[in-house]
C-alpha cells in the first residue's frame, strides 16, 4: 500500500547539518534506505519539509521509516495513505455506494 510520509526538519538542527556538510548525505542515506517512490522537499510551517511516497505491506514497517528522521533530525513525521489515480479509479463504486446512501 503506498503512503505519503511528510516529514519537518526543525531549522536549528538542519542548519547545524548543512553548515557540517552532513545535510543532503543524511537525507541521501535515509532515501536510500527507504527506497521511496518519489521524494519532494519544500517548505511547511517555516521549517525545511520533505513529502516522501513509498510503499509499505504492513504497519509494522512503521518505524522503520520514521525511526531515521526522528534520530537524525529530531524530524516531526506524518505518514498517510495516498492514492494514486489508479488507485482513484478502483474505489469509485465505494465513493458511489457512500454517496447513494450518505449524500
Amino acid at each position: 500500500m503506498r503512503f505519503m510520509m511528510r516529514v519537518e526538519l526543525p531549522t536549528e538542527q538542519a542548519n547545524e547539518m548543512a553548515v557540517d556538510g552532513e545535510l543532503e548525505s543524511m537525507i541521501a542515506s535515509i532515501l536510500g534506505d527507504m527506497k521511496p517512490e518519489a521524494a519532494y522537499f519544500t517548505t511547511s510551517n517555516g521549517e525545511r519539509c520533505g513529502y516522501i511516497f513509498f510503499e509499505m505491506a504492513d504497519s509494522s514497517q512503521i518505524p522503520a521509516m520514521a525511526e531515521p528522521w526522528f534520530h537524525a533530525f529530531e524530524a516531526n513525521v506524518d505518514i498517510v495513505p495516498a492514492m494514486s489515480l489508479d488507485d482513484l479509479k478502483k474505489a469509485g463504486p465505494g465513493i458511489k455506494k457512500a454517496v447513494q446512501k450518505y449524500g
